[in-house]
């Protein structure tokens, strides 16, 4: 029974990067998206001070394309880390869904560092003794202060959609079991860091053990073990459980960003995307709308070429 929680995360670690590598590729091969066409672009450097793009510049097309990285994480960052975009259209939403993600990332970072403190015990001992306390010390206040965000978060969330008649009208059961199941999670290993492992030192031996496979690192028994194991047991299921949801929608929100909202790349005779768009433009439309008579016998070229009825 003491592998149980050591073979749970290497089965949720797997499970989980597998499921993700699948969606990435499954966004990959996806068909050509019809671009946006909304400036600024973020990658046009300078130019997306003002809107601008590469279009405007004298005879683009015989001159070196530029994109910047760093106008990209100009963006990207402030998004990814503290929802920009939510705080400025949805500030009541942002009081509920920021420190549910940005929890989430704490917990992230603090598991990452307990991860190091178990490499350093197992292959330098010396300095894991010499660091071991402070680092400890780091990773308690970043996992507790990452369980408690994401605690109020997911509660907060779960309240917003069950009060907010707009956004309950969006509300499916599958959206209040996924907080659940994140309330449920983060509120066992913060009672389990308040009660029995305010030091991390059942914590910091069963990370020992995960990262140099001594399966029986984490034999002892007794309650505090036991209530430590559950924690281990609901933070692995939910390494499983959100990449098999919508949750998973970071993985897609690279695409959105990147293959949607910025591609502004020029289509040139004879390249790479001029084939992908002649192959799109030769499916058949199966709209039936008045305005796009498709009915599943017409391309695309067929309904652009033909002549407006209207």
């Amino acid at each position: 029974m003491a592998v149980i929680p050591h073979v749970a995360v290497y089965v949720a670690v797997t499970v989980s990067l597998v499921v993700m590598i699948a969606r990435f590729l499954m966004w990959v091969r996806m068909p050509m998206h019809l671009r946006w066409e909304l400036y600024p672009v973020a990658h046009e450097g300078r130019r997306a001070s003002y809107g601008g793009s590469y279009l405007e510049e004298y005879r683009w097309w015989s001159k070196p394309r530029e994109v910047s990285l760093v106008g990209e994480m100009k963006v990207m960052i402030p998004e990814i880390l503290f929802l920009e975009c939510l705080w400025k259209n949805n500030r009541p939403l942002w009081l509920r869904s920021f420190p549910f993600h940005f929890g989430l990332y704490l917990v992230i970072g603090g598991t990452f560092l307990l991860a190091v403190y178990g490499v350093l015990t197992a292959l330098w001992p010396a300095a894991a003794e010499a660091v071991g306390s402070v680092l400890r010390l780091l990773v308690a206040v970043v996992l507790a202060a990452g369980m408690g965000l994401g605690l109020l978060g997911a509660l907060g969330l779960l309240q917003r959609r069950l009060s907010d008649p707009n956004l309950r009208l969006l509300t499916t059961k599958a959206d209040i079991l996924n907080l659940v199941v994140f309330a449920v999670a983060f509120g066992w290993a913060l009672l389990t860091w308040l009660l029995v492992d305010r030091d991390l030192s059942l914590a910091a031996a069963f990370m020992t053990g995960l990262v140099t496979f001594d399966l029986g690192s984490f034999a002892s028994t007794g309650s505090d073990v036991a209530v430590t194991t559950t924690a281990v047991l609901l933070m692995s299921l939910l390494c499983v459980y959100v990449p098999l949801t919508h949750m998973s929608h970071f993985i897609g929100k690279y695409f959105s960003y990147h293959d949607i909202r910025w591609d502004d790349a020029p289509t040139r005779p004879g390249d790479r995307r001029e084939a992908i768009i002649e192959g799109l433009l030769k499916r058949p439309v199966s709209w039936a709308a008045p305005h796009i008579q498709g009915n599943g016998d017409k391309t695309w070229v067929d309904l652009a070429s033909e002549e407006d009825k209207a």
